[in-house]
């Protein structure tokens, strides 16, 4: 299917590695130029390679989002570059519960998860809106609607974040520039599959090789039991994502989208 997004460009936030780098990927592969972003320049360039190794335009912008007007100045790069979707993906994962938690904690969710996500998105809406038309598209998390004890913080921040993405949505509203949230359940990952290792006491092969190997019957059924019976995939994800990016979205406005093998049930 064409999804009509050749000659669009992208900004996608922390995306020279995982989730975001994926979502690079099958955006490039749709015809999008991409603006990789990352805070490590080695491993961004290879996203960038990897993408203009598709046939599009690829550039590389560099900044920890959190530190003061880096998120201005990579969305002023992404305005020059021509960026008309913009992907907020970049944000921390902690564990952090009720009891071990404190006021340091909370304040790296929120700063990490929801200022970089606000101050990037402000800066490249007027040139969104100028334009006519533009995505703006943010990642949440399946503990949206099921928040966990363990990650009492982290739950906190994404909510905020899919509760700030149907406010946007509205403020937005008949200008052409949408804004929706893909909120992910258990995605294998390298930063999971660590995470897998430590819960389950696992070596690295058994750990890293979950997603394919036997292990990903016993995580489903310990960590993440769902109807569809699996772990998620990045290209789950990015799928999600690059729909809602293209022209076939017109009216999806506003939304959730979860997407977690139905881990959250029913609204």
């Amino acid at each position: 299917m064409d999804l009509r997004l050749a000659g669009q460009g992208a900004l996608v936030t922390g995306s020279s590695a995982g989730i975001g780098a994926t979502i690079a990927h099958m955006l490039a592969d749709e015809g999008c130029d991409v603006l990789v972003h990352g805070r490590d320049a080695g491993a961004a360039t290879v996203v960038a390679e990897q993408v203009a190794a598709r046939g599009v335009r690829a550039e590389v912008v560099l900044g920890d989002l959190t530190e003061p007007g880096v998120a201005e100045q990579v969305a002023l790069t992404a305005r020059d570059f021509g960026a008309r979707i913009l992907v907020n993906n970049a944000g921390p994962f902690a564990e952090h519960d009720w009891e071990s938690s404190g006021p340091a904690d909370w304040r790296a969710a929120f700063e990490g998860n929801v200022l970089p996500t606000v101050r990037v998105s402000q800066t490249l809406l007027p040139s969104l809106r100028a334009h006519g038309w533009g995505r703006v598209i943010t990642i949440g998390s399946r503990a949206v609607r099921t928040p966990l004890p363990n990650m009492a913080a982290y739950s906190a921040a994404k909510a905020a974040v899919v509760n700030m993405t149907t406010s946007l949505a509205r403020h937005l509203a008949g200008t052409g520039v949408t804004a929706n949230c893909v909120s992910p359940g258990v995605i294998v990952t390298p930063s999971m599959a660590r995470m897998f290792e430590e819960r389950a006491g696992a070596d690295e092969g058994s750990a890293t090789g979950a997603a394919d190997g036997p292990d990903e019957a016993r995580i489903v059924a310990e960590y993440a039991p769902n109807p569809s019976g699996r772990l998620g995939r990045p290209e789950d994800i990015a799928a999600a994502v690059t729909y809602l990016a293209s022209p076939l979205a017109d009216y999806v406005n506003g939304i959730e989208l979860r997407v977690d093998g139905g881990i959250t049930g029913t609204p």
